[in-house]
């Protein structure tokens, strides 16, 4: 996490938080990351929450931000029984709750789920205060297809479960975005082409916004071969392209046009049923023509 100075007056901001559990997203590398909502929520809340205590007195300080005589709770998979206890407590005396990822946004392979559904539950106001994300911030530099997407999470250390984890993801019409070891993604990457091919795209995500960030694009065969081996170091995150689309049938597409023109133009409604089925925009747009809408 580099540092930086803080960001304008968010960082002295008044105590006038409103009462309930507030997510803010932290950064995943720079320190300027930052949102000045999510600086104003640290400055101003009644308590503060986060999966890692020192990550978050490090993160205010380097903006500015006094904790004073508020709580800072250390809340994580190891302590929910009791952690949750106390921020519920103060949940219900209408205090103002932050809770902090280590990294990024929280509930995104992070224990805050857990709080968030007991607030729900309880029926208080949860909120949440939008920023950095490992997941968003890969699709982005990708180059790959970014209208549907999955993040299926941390991919399995055993190869036995992993081959089955991959397995089950194979077929998915979506881009997959997945974190993955240091430590294992040159196997990762061998089993992904054992179970999704070695011509389906893919990027290799190293230490995305950190000094060293890397990000390696190609077929998956050929960044298996380049990572098997390779001594690699960082967080990473896997991207890979959705499984290849199946040839429609004629009256499928056909039905999809007449659906899609009754609110868009021919242009618009073939540029979509093509995107959809994975056909070339020509052919569809030359269909729409004799659908009746010329």
């Amino acid at each position: 996490m580099t540092s930086g100075k803080a960001l304008g007056a968010s960082a002295n901001a008044p105590r006038n938080i409103p009462p309930g559990l507030h997510f803010i997203a932290t950064p995943i590398g720079s320190a300027r990351d930052i949102t000045l909502r999510a600086l104003d929520l640290l400055a101003g809340a009644d308590v503060l929450a986060a999966e890692d205590t020192r990550s978050l007195r490090h993160l205010m300080e380097i903006h500015g931000i006094s904790l004073q005589k508020r709580p800072l709770v250390a809340y994580h998979e190891h302590n929910e029984a009791q952690a949750l206890p106390r921020l519920m407590k103060a949940l219900e005396d209408g205090l103002s709750v932050v809770y902090a990822s280590e990294a990024g946004t929280p509930l995104i392979s992070d224990p805050g789920f857990g709080l968030a559904r007991a607030a729900i539950a309880a029926g208080h106001p949860v909120l949440s205060a939008p920023g950095p994300s490992a997941v968003l911030c890969a699709l982005t530099v990708s180059g790959l297809p970014s209208d549907r997407f999955l993040f299926a999470g941390f991919v399995p250390s055993t190869r036995s479960a992993r081959l089955t984890f991959l397995e089950e993801l194979a077929g998915i019409g979506a881009t997959l975005i997945l974190y993955d070891s240091p430590k294992r993604v040159g196997e990762t990457l061998t089993d992904l082409v054992q179970t999704f091919g070695a011509d389906r795209r893919a990027a290799v995500c190293r230490e995305l916004t950190k000094r060293f960030e890397e990000v390696v694009r190609g077929r998956l065969g050929d960044l298996a071969e380049r990572f098997a081996g390779a001594d690699v170091k960082g967080e990473i995150v896997l991207v890979i392209d959705r499984a290849g689309d199946t040839r429609a049938e004629a009256e499928t597409v056909e039905a999809a046009l007449d659906r899609a023109m009754e609110n868009l133009s021919v242009k618009d409604a073939a540029a979509m049923v093509a995107e959809a089925f994975g056909l070339p925009r020509r052919d569809v747009y030359q269909l729409a023509l004799t659908r009746g809408r010329g």
